[in-house]
């Protein structure tokens, strides 16, 4: 196999741990944003104001796009460094996008379900944001581990 391919194809590991990443934050945001609609409907036909902190369990998500872009850009660099690893880049980059997306859509719905008691009782919301953080911490873990998984230039 040429060069050029073994280099695109680690690349293409590297994109695919944004993408798949970005696929669960979308998801894992929609979920929540449509409880915090749902919740904020709720308080105004009760004539009672919107609580602007359910956008917080909204954005939550979105954070494993960050990581997997800078996954990303580290599996970049060694890739081009490491043609004859390109298997682990490929692979690794899509099973590190999933494990992320995983995280995003599970934040999402516990997001959901977040806003949802918020919304109701205007309590808790400390408590709702620490679960979503437990499940951040996913997302952590797979950067971390598979940044020191990642084989290094000799």
């Amino acid at each position: 196999m040429e060069t050029e391919t073994m280099i695109a194809l680690g690349k293409l590991g590297a994109a695919g741990a944004l993408c798949i990443a970005a696929v669960g934050s979308a998801i894992g945001s929609g979920t929540a944003g449509l409880a915090a609609v749902g919740a904020w409907k709720r308080a105004y036909m009760q004539d009672r104001p919107a609580n602007f902190m359910l956008v917080s369990f909204v954005g939550a998500p979105l954070s494993q796009i960050i990581y997997s872009f800078i996954l990303m850009l580290v599996m970049q660099g060694r890739a081009e460094a490491m043609p004859h690893s390109w298997p682990f880049f490929l692979v690794g980059g899509i099973f590190a996008g999933i494990g992320m997306a995983a995280s995003a859509i599970l934040q999402g719905k516990s997001g959901a379900a977040g806003a949802d008691s918020l919304g109701e009782t205007g309590k808790g919301f400390n408590l709702y944001l620490m679960t979503i953080g437990m499940v951040e911490t996913v997302a952590l873990f797979v950067l971390v581990f598979m940044l020191l998984l990642l084989p290094t230039p000799a």
